[in-house]
């Protein structure tokens, strides 16, 4: 007896030691597991995405701005009622279905299910209609659009009318414009700020959520994936299609210098450029680990944008000038001597495109300075210093200003050059005083026609940076809305630029191409207008 009482109670020993060793077993993993959450066999790694961007952001409100920064900004936050596709066709992207009525002068728009704000509410008909109508007043082709607009109505949560006083070829156009003033649709209570005012609150019901808490200017943006978003059941294409998030967190981090933030990238301390230095293309190319993208295979035009508010430019005969003084070989070899990536375009219109023609400058741009000195002298030139602002942060503008200087005063024109970064270039060119000259650059998308070129808006102080004010442009743009056959908006696209040309709303400075560069794992990177992360992953 003794013998099985001893046993047993040994029987029993082991057995609580042994649960002993199961429960801090248990203890240990449960530990192990809530520290380090990719050991879990269900835990899953987070995706972030690392890039630099062609600039800092610091205006946040894409209506407000048409900076192409915070255009792809909106793009990350926002959805568009309508998206221009791969082959320039207009596409719903937020709307269900479209019926235009027999005479063309009702549209009715129903949204699709499943839209929500980041903040959990559902998208409705009204925060459409405010949008458009807060949209409409900052932008070229919404202001054209509204002039032919009777009523919005809202009929339930999910379908609007938008009715007409004349039948126009120009709605869905307007609505699914890629450049520009990107019609962004945002909530009621945020799209009813004044125009002129930029917001102050940041929901969208686009495919990534901004952080703002996370928001560093001169340092870092945030941008995490929207988890109540619905993307539509499409490929993308273009702007169109299925906007997939595939990353969970986006970080744009702001590196001025191209060369550290090339060696960022050779280091894998970032994962994307936008817009690495041409001339730097070479390190890149000799690593394996990078490849570079053509994003916008149709390319930008570099232009100079006269102030007509302040004397001289005030006097069209001063900026006549400018075509005389200026070429587009010495500004396109200040940036690269590679026919790859530049080219000499003497139109307004982008070279290759529907309304170009060879022969429109017609002797212009070809730095005749005995012929600008006297011109200026006939406009009675004052010797007013011309204040040029220089961009300093942005390889693809940093060195027009410079040859921009020298070859005005070869034109007899006293100038002040006066250097800043991009962002505070935005912010002084938003005012009317304080500078004459600024050099910047529009895709190939924002000049495809006379009514989304910002630079041919000539409706005087509704028009964009440089304020051109010119009714015969207007009136000419006016008939290019009711134009519906394509013969008839070539001619008067021709007129426009005969116009444009004459009173100087801009000078045109060549073409140019670029590359972005990522390392191999990034994958999913489309061919658009501006660059756009979803579909991007990273491996």
């Amino acid at each position: 007896m003794r013998s099985m009482a001893c046993s047993s109670k040994t029987n029993g020993n082991h057995q609580h030691v042994l649960k002993d060793v199961i429960m801090r077993a248990r203890m240990l993993l449960a530990v192990v597991t809530l520290l380090c959450p990719i050991w879990s066999p269900a835990a899953k790694a987070e995706s972030v995405l690392r890039a630099v961007m062609h600039s800092d952001l610091k205006i946040l409100d894409p209506v407000w701005s048409a900076a192409q920064i915070t255009r792809i900004h909106g793009y990350l936050v926002y959805d568009t009622l309508f998206a221009t596709d791969t082959d320039g066709q207009i596409k719903p992207q937020m709307v269900d279905r479209t019926t235009i009525s027999d005479d063309g002068l009702v549209y009715t728009f129903t949204l699709r299910d499943g839209l929500s704000w980041h903040d959990g509410t559902q998208v409705t008909s009204e925060d459409c209609i405010a949008s458009i109508k807060r949209w409409s007043v900052r932008d070229t082709l919404g202001q054209q659009l509204m002039g032919y607009v009777q009523s919005f109505s809202a009929t339930d949560a999910k379908t609007f009318t938008l009715t007409l006083t004349k039948k126009i070829g120009i709605v869905l156009a307007a609505l699914g414009k890629p450049g520009g003033s990107v019609p962004f649709m945002m909530p009621k209570r945020i799209a009813e700020t004044d125009p002129n005012k930029q917001i102050a609150e940041f929901v969208g019901s686009g495919p990534f959520m901004f952080k703002r808490e996370e928001w560093q200017p001169g340092h870092r943006a945030v941008y995490i994936k929207a988890p109540m978003y619905k993307p539509r059941p499409e490929a993308p294409s273009g702007l169109a299609g299925g906007k997939e998030a595939r990353l969970d967190r986006i970080e744009w981090h702001y590196i001025p210098d191209p060369q550290q933030a090339i060696n960022a990238l050779l280091a894998g301390e970032v994962d994307f450029i936008e817009g690495p230095p041409i001339d730097l293309h070479p390190v890149l190319k000799k690593s394996s680990d990078i490849k570079l993208t053509t994003i916008n295979t149709l390319g930008a035009q570099y232009q100079l944008r006269p102030n007509w508010r302040n004397p001289p430019f005030d006097n069209e005969k001063v900026r006549e000038v400018l075509w005389y003084a200026l070429n587009q070989d010495d500004v396109l070899r200040s940036v690269t001597d590679d026919p790859a990536y530049s080219k000499s375009c003497k139109s307004i219109w982008i070279c290759g495109t529907t309304f170009a023609k060879d022969d429109s400058l017609q002797g212009r741009l070809s730095s005749d300075f005995a012929r600008a000195r006297q011109l200026l002298a006939d406009a009675n030139y004052d010797g007013t210093p011309i204040v040029v602002l220089h961009v300093t942060d942005l390889p693809v503008l940093g060195n027009l200003a410079p040859v921009t200087k020298s070859l005005l005063e070869k034109a007899g024109f006293k100038v002040n050059m006066q250097s800043m970064d991009w962002q505070t270039l935005l912010s002084r060119v938003s005012k009317y005083d304080g500078w004459h000259v600024f050099l910047t650059s529009y895709s190939a998308q924002d000049l495809s026609d006379p009514l989304v070129a910002l630079s041919l808006n000539a409706a005087c102080e509704k028009a964009r940076t440089g304020w051109p004010c010119d009714a015969q442009i207007e009136s000419l743009r006016s008939q290019y809305v009711l134009a519906t056959d394509e013969a008839e908006k070539k001619r008067l696209a021709h007129e426009v630029e005969r116009r444009a040309i004459q009173v100087t709303t801009h000078v045109p400075l060549g073409q140019y191409y670029w590359a972005s560069a990522s390392r191999r794992n990034v994958t999913g990177i489309l061919q658009t207008p501006v660059t756009v992360f979803w579909s991007m992953t990273k491996g």
